[in-house]
């Protein structure tokens, strides 16, 4: 297995529990972490892309970075702790193997039946509309890449979770306020 950062040692970066610096991702995160045990969206990107975790696809963006922490940031701080850094990297192996499952041609891009494969997959139930607003957003020439999917899949998610919460009857229908929308939106 690789893992995400690189030039971790066993004493480098903050300290932490125990429990934490005995799993072997913890040192990986120390050391991107530094000393304030956070890792923000430049160094995700830093660590991610030195991991090989997007393996021959192109590297993660700073904008997929940066809505991996939100995805994740619990304490809205911009950044992610161990925790959330440990979730992080199970989501997005996840999502790799989801995308090289739907990547049939092995073309390191998906098109729109394999992008509405893998969300179906996800429990997304996603309308042909729907469907077509996520491809022109996320696709170039009617190709979506491992970076966009990622980025797609974060969004998904996010907006999901937020629907969900407020849909409290779990009809599929929800009251938002302006400023509550935005919120989310932006969130994200």
């Amino acid at each position: 297995m690789a893992y995400p950062c690189y030039g971790a040692g066993p004493g480098g970066g903050p300290g932490g529990f125990p429990q934490q610096q005995q799993d072997p991702l913890y040192q990986y995160f120390a050391a991107v972490a530094g000393q304030d045990g956070q890792i923000s969206a430049d160094e995700l990107q830093q660590c991610l892309t030195h991991s090989g975790v997007a393996g021959t696809y192109k590297p993660f963006s700073l904008e997929t970075c940066r809505l991996m922490i939100a995805m994740l940031d619990r304490d809205h701080s911009g950044t992610m702790g161990f925790h959330e850094f440990k979730e992080l990297w199970q989501a997005v192996n996840s999502w790799k193997s989801a995308f090289m499952a739907f990547d049939r041609d092995r073309s390191g891009t998906m098109e729109a039946a394999e992008l509405q494969q893998a969300v179906a997959t996800f429990g997304y139930n996603l309308s042909p509309q729907a469907l077509g607003v996520v491809m022109k957003r996320y696709s170039t020439n009617g190709k979506v890449g491992f970076d966009d999917f990622m980025s797609c899949s974060i969004k998904l998610r996010g907006l999901t979770d937020h629907f969900q919460v407020r849909d409290t009857t779990r009809t599929g229908k929800v009251t938002f306020q302006y400023d509550d929308f935005m919120q989310v939106a932006m969130s994200l």
